[in-house]
């Protein structure tokens, strides 16, 4: 099986390492000297918010002569507000693939986007993967869905259930409908509606359907496919840049400054008048210009976010710009050690395990980590690019390609060293569940059915928020001056079953 798999290469990596650079590289040698029956290259791009049209220097979207007459695929082809989810990514990648195969070419996919490239690589991992059940009328869904389901909803759920919105409402304008689809799912599905807030109406919908449409809940499917062995799709090389974390957020600080001189507050103030005039977005509306959804499309985008309320803001001030930028800079440096995380705990272990079933064949799956730390003070053309990325890159490229022996990915630098070995053994998708798992902070809940909830990773850092830390003060003194704790709601116990397991704060009562 193995050696009839079709070739693979994927560029991954946090933000900032030079990930398209090394592409049109390898492209290009691809493109000059061939290897066999392969003869050029084709880019797919992997990065989800370059997928959108526009916002060019927010995105760091390659530019059109960078890409050196190389054809860059699945990129600057959605609309700005247009919802694309990793399983429509993934049939498109793997149709561009299949092109690029006929046309005896390599198809090499870079973007930062790890979650996209894991489930391209390693099929049957996505819950949504699997045949659809019935549906259609209300008899039809009755008798193709589980009495189980069906028995554990009220009339209102069940009712909303057979008739499921085609289009996720937005939380911003139709709180209350959103509530009532996170209620729903938590009903019928607990895990994966903790995995979700409930203002995220578009993967809370689509678990739904995933229910209706194969008449099993997504964990039950995700624990199914945990029990079998993973199997690769492609014979993949998967070349991982990556640089000390001081260097990185240094250059990625720079890069911002960058940006910003490149135009990116004009294209921030260009998408925002979009979503004030744009039909097809819920908050987009000229009376409510301060509401915005920046769950839909490329609203998600770093950049946007952290400048909305400055630009959104008619007294405008140095000191909001500089906090805008600092915040810009924060939320990059923050991604990008997700991005590592992510390839570290998730798809290394991933690759450990294809390879550990294929007996050791590196050729199957290989990843390498090529070390950009030296890049910020020599410059991409400079030679730590070339004699620590560029060259190795190529001789690895050409024995994959070749299915000779490769070299092994721990002598290549002691970066490498340290980043691929002592990796912890996957977590089980179900456990991946738990670990994601949002909590609900009663302190700052005004209205317990449209809760805030903190994924519990972030849980130290919302204590450590002003309003939390407000909040936790006065609810403090209320408890000290209250005689008998059953006087307070469940909302406002510390001691609560919420307070306990999160642990607000430890006040006696």
């Amino acid at each position: 099986m193995a050696t009839s798999l079709q070739p693979l290469v994927v560029i991954c990596g946090a933000t900032g390492v030079g990930k398209s650079k090394l592409g049109v590289e390898l492209a290009l040698r691809l493109v000059n000297k061939g290897h066999n029956k392969w003869r050029g290259a084709r880019i797919i791009n992997a990065d989800s918010m370059q997928v959108y049209t526009g916002m060019n220097v927010t995105t760091n979207k390659i530019s059109p002569a960078e890409r050196m007459g190389i054809d860059h695929l699945l990129m600057d082809f959605k609309k700005p507000d247009e919802q694309y989810l990793v399983g429509q990514w993934v049939h498109d990648a793997m149709q561009a693939i299949n092109e690029t195969h006929n046309r005896n070419e390599i198809p090499i996919v870079i973007g930062g986007t790890s979650y996209w490239i894991q489930h391209l690589l390693f099929p049957n991992r996505l819950a949504s993967d699997g045949p659809p059940s019935l549906s259609g009328d209300s008899d039809r869904f009755r008798s193709a869905i589980p009495e189980r389901f069906i028995s554990k909803l009220p009339p209102d759920l069940l009712n909303l259930f057979d008739q499921l919105p085609e289009q996720a409402p937005s939380a911003i304008s139709d709180p209350d409908r959103a509530s009532l689809l996170y209620k729903l799912l938590q009903t019928l599905d607990e895990p994966v509606a903790a995995r979700w807030h409930w203002r995220d109406t578009r993967k809370v919908l689509r678990a739904l359907q995933i229910i209706k449409e194969q008449g099993r809940t997504p964990s039950e499917i995700i624990n199914e496919q945990a029990s079998t062995p993973l199997f690769p799709r492609y014979r993949t090389l998967c070349l991982w840049l990556h640089a000390e974390e001081s260097v990185l957020d240094r250059r990625l600080d720079e890069r911002v400054d960058d940006m910003i001189k490149n135009g990116l507050l004009q294209e921030i103030r260009e998408l925002y008048e979009y979503a004030r005039t744009s039909t097809d977005l819920g908050a987009g509306r000229r009376d409510e210009p301060d509401r915005n959804d920046f769950t839909v499309g490329i609203f998600q985008s770093i950049g946007y976010k952290e400048f909305y309320k400055f630009i959104s803001d008619p007294d405008v001030s140095e000191g909001k710009f500089a906090d805008a930028v600092e915040r810009t800079k924060h939320s990059t440096r923050k991604y990008a050690k997700r991005q590592v995380v992510w390839l570290r705990n998730k798809l290394l272990p991933a690759i450990y395990s294809v390879t550990a079933e294929y007996r050791g064949k590196s050729s199957v799956a290989a990843l390498y980590l090529l070390d950009t730390t030296g890049k910020l003070a020599v410059g991409l053309l400079g030679e730590s690019w070339v004699s620590n990325v560029l060259q190795p890159a190529k001789m690895i490229m050409d024995a994959f390609l070749n299915e000779e022996e490769l070299p092994d990915p721990t002598t290549l630098s002691p970066l490498a060293r340290a980043m691929l070995t002592n990796v912890n053994k996957a977590l089980s998708p179900l456990a991946v569940l738990e670990a994601r798992r949002k909590v609900v902070c009663p302190l700052c809940t005004k209205n317990p059915s449209q809760p805030v909830m903190v994924e519990g990773a972030e849980w130290e850092a919302h204590q450590r928020t002003r309003l939390h830390r407000r909040l936790a003060a006065k609810a403090k003194e209320r408890i000290s001056s209250v005689p008998w704790k059953h006087e307070l709601s469940e909302w406002e116990r510390p001691s609560g079953p919420r307070g306990l397991r999160l642990g607000i704060y430890n006040v006696p009562v």
